[in-house]
């Protein structure tokens, strides 16, 4: 059953996303909040693995949170979509088994 991968932190703070990656699944999404948003600039260091993970799952971010930290859509990786509280409902609603990573 697909799952929706939560990573709230940073790579820099966390392992989260690391570990995310390596146990999603190809159906699977990521959706990137609070400062897990920072894995989704192209200025991220160590940016191979979401790179990577781009080509088989969908990788999402928390607009509010993405203005909250001053990060506009250009600074955003290639292939990674944008959404707000109503997508993150829609995601929910699609994914109907979700996994929060710390």
């Amino acid at each position: 059953m697909p799952v929706l991968h939560l990573v709230s932190r940073s790579p820099r703070e966390s392992q989260a996303l690391a570990c995310c990656l390596a146990r999603a699944g190809a159906s699977d999404a990521v959706l990137l909040s609070e400062n897990g948003v920072y894995a989704a600039l192209t200025t991220s260091e160590g940016d191979a693995p979401i790179r990577a993970a781009l080509r088989q799952l969908g990788i999402y971010a928390l607009k509010p949170d993405l203005e909250a930290r001053g990060i506009a859509s250009e600074e955003l990786l290639e292939g990674v979509r944008e959404i707000d509280y109503e997508g993150f409902v829609d995601l929910a609603v699609h994914y109907p088994l979700s996994h929060s990573w710390v």
